[in-house]
C-alpha cells in the first residue's frame, strides 16, 4: 500500500492505465504456476521501468517519458519545472467550449485541477535492428492466462515540487503497486484460476492522509474482515466503523456520482462564528434526498420519508449496511410488517415521525436509535451539549420531527460558554433541481438560529447509533 500526507494547498497526481498480465502454465504444480505469476511481474516491473513507459496528462498535449531522464514535450516544460505548473496546460471545459487549445501555454492555473490524471501507457514501437521472427511447434497441454491489471496510484505534491521529483515517486509507487497485486494475486489463487487485483484509494482521518489498498475483485467484502483488521491496527484507527470497505473508497473530485444525488452540501458552507464556540457535524458521506425525486410527487406529506432516506443513505456509504435507499412504498411496508401500521398505510400519502423512523431504521438496517423528547421548541436552545456529543460519538444525521415538518440535522456550532447555538439543517422540503449553488443560496441547506424552530411546539429527535463493526 502507498500512503500520501494531505494537504489543503497539495496537489495529487493520479496515474492510471491498463497493463496486460499474460504467461502459459505447462503445469498444473501450485508451486510452479507461482513461479510463472511471480515471473510474469517481474517482466511487467521491467515495462515500468523501461524507457517506453509513457505518461500522458488528460486534457494536455504533456507526454513525458519518465525513464528517459524525465524527458517531456513540448519543449518549453522540463524537468525542473515546478509540478503545479502543470495545471497551466490542462484544458478545462470553460477554455474547451471557448474553442482554446490545450497545446497553447495558459495564464493561468486551472481552479478546478486539484487532482492531475495521467494515463499510463507504453510505446509500441522500439528503435534498434530488425529481425526475422522465428515460428516454433510444440504439442503439448497448457492453460493460457490473460487478464488486464487495473494500475491506479497516487502521490501528493507539494508547491516547491519538481517535475522529477514527483515522477520518480509515481514510478516508485507504480512499481510498489505491482508488488501488492502479486502478493494478492498468489495469495486469492485457485488453481489456474487468477483473481484480477484492484487497487482503492481511502482516505483516513489525519494525519495519515490519502491511503492505497490493493483487494482481489471479486472477493466480497464480508471475506475480508481479516485484512481490514489488520489495516486497522497497522494504522492505529478504532476497530468500531468501517474505513477500508470498498464504498468507503475515496471519490475523487472529477469522478460524477452515478445515481444523480447530491453528496454533502453543507460542505459548501462558511460555519458560523460564536463566542469560545466550537463547530461538530456529521462524519462521513450522505446523499439529499428531498422532495420530488425519484418520479416521487410527495410534496406536502413525504418530508420524514427523505429525512429517513437521507440517514440510511449514510449507513450505506459508510459501509455499515449494503442494501439500497428504501423507497417509499419500502418504508410503508416495513411499518405495515413489524406491526406499526395498518395494511392500508401501504401507497397512502399519509405522514410518519421520528418513532417511525427509528422502528424502519431497526427493521431495515439493524440500527438502534435513541428518541430525544422536546415539550415545545424552545426546548432546543438548551439542548446544545446533547447534540453536540452525538455528532462528536455517532456522527450520524438526525431526524427531527415536530407540528407537520420533519428536518435533517447535520450538525451544531455551541459555545459552551455563552450557550450560544446553531443548527445546520438539510431541508427535505426542497423542490427543485440537484443545483448546489440554489441549494446553499436559498438556505435548503444551511445554518439556522434557534428561532428557526416554532417555539411552541414539541419535536421528537431521532439519533441513529453507529454499529460497532470493521
Amino acid at each position: 500500500m502507498v500512503v500520501t500526507d494531505s494537504s489543503d494547498s497539495d496537489t495529487i497526481l493520479r496515474v492510471r492505465g491498463p497493463l496486460e498480465f499474460k504467461c502459459q502454465l505447462d503445469s498444473t504444480d501450485a508451486l510452479l504456476i507461482q513461479k510463472v505469476i511471480s515471473r510474469t511481474f517481474a517482466t511487467l516491473h521491467s515495462q515500468v521501468k523501461s524507457e517506453s513507459c509513457v505518461l500522458t496528462v488528460c486534457d494536455s498535449s504533456l507526454i513525458i517519458w519518465p525513464n528517459k531522464g524525465v524527458y517531456i514535450t513540448p519543449e518549453e516544460i522540463t524537468p525542473n519545472t515546478l509540478c503545479e505548473d502543470i495545471h497551466q496546460w490542462i484544458q478545462t471545459d470553460e477554455q474547451e467550449s471557448a474553442g482554446k487549445r490545450s497545446s497553447k501555454k495558459k495564464n493561468k492555473k486551472s481552479s478546478a485541477a486539484s487532482v492531475i490524471n495521467l494515463r499510463l501507457m507504453m510505446e509500441a514501437t522500439k528503435t534498434g535492428p530488425l529481425s526475422a521472427p522465428i515460428l516454433r511447434r510444440t504439442l503439448q497441454k497448457s492453460h493460457f492466462l490473460s487478464t488486464i491489471l487495473p494500475m491506479d496510484c497516487v502521490v501528493r505534491t507539494t508547491c516547491s515540487d519538481t517535475i522529477k521529483d514527483a515522477f520518480e515517486r509515481l514510478l516508485e509507487a507504480l512499481t510498489h503497486q505491482l508488488c501488492e497485486m502479486e502478493k494478492v494475486t498468489l495469495q486469492h489463487m485457485k488453481g489456474a484460476t487468477l483473481l484480477v487485483p484492484e487497487p482503492l484509494h481511502f482516505l483516513l482521518p489525519e494525519p495519515k492522509g490519502l491511503v492505497t489498498v490493493v483487494y482481489p475483485a471479486g472477493v466480497p467484502d464480508s471475506q475480508l474482515e481479516k485484512h481490514r483488521k489488520e489495516l486497522h491496527q497497522q494504522f492505529e484507527l478504532p476497530d468500531d466503523r468501517p474505513y477500508f470497505r470498498r464504498v468507503n473508497a475515496f471519490h475523487f473530485s472529477n469522478e460524477h456520482y452515478k445515481d444523480g444525488y447530491l453528496r454533502n452540501p453543507h460542505m459548501a458552507l462558511t460555519h458560523p462564528t460564536l463566542e469560545n464556540g466550537k463547530v461538530y457535524l456529521v462524519q462521513g458521506i450522505y446523499s439529499y434526498h428531498h422532495y420530488m425525486q425519484d418520479h416521487m410527487d410527495d410534496n406536502g406529506w413525504g418530508c420524514a420519508y427523505r429525512s429517513l432516506q437521507t440517514i440510511c443513505s449514510w449507513f450505506t456509504q459508510q459501509g455499515y449496511v449494503e442494501r439500497a435507499v428504501p423507497t417509499h412504498r419500502e418504508i410503508q411496508q416495513t411499518l405495515v410488517d413489524v406491526g406499526d401500521k395498518q395494511g392500508s398505510f401501504v401507497g397512502s400519502r399519509q405522514w410518519i415521525g421520528s418513532i417511525e423512523v427509528q422502528l424502519v431504521l431497526n427493521q431495515l438496517l439493524e440500527v438502534t436509535s435513541k428518541i430525544m423528547f422536546v415539550s415545545q421548541g424552545s426546548e432546543l436552545a438548551s439542548k446544545g451539549r446533547e447534540l453536540a456529543n452525538h455528532f462528536l460519538t455517532e456522527g450520524t444525521p438526525i431526524m427531527i420531527g415536530g407540528g407537520v415538518l420533519a428536518h435533517t440535522i447535520l450538525g451544531v456550532a455551541w459555545s459552551e460558554t455563552t450557550g450560544q447555538i446553531r443548527y445546520l439543517i438539510l431541508d427535505p422540503h426542497y423542490t427543485g433541481a440537484e443545483d448546489l449553488q440554489v441549494i446553499t443560496d436559498k438556505g435548503w441547506c444551511g445554518w439556522k438560529g434557534p428561532d428557526f424552530w416554532d417555539q411552541t411546539a414539541y419535536y421528537n429527535l431521532c439519533l441513529p447509533q453507529r454499529p460497532k463493526v470493521i
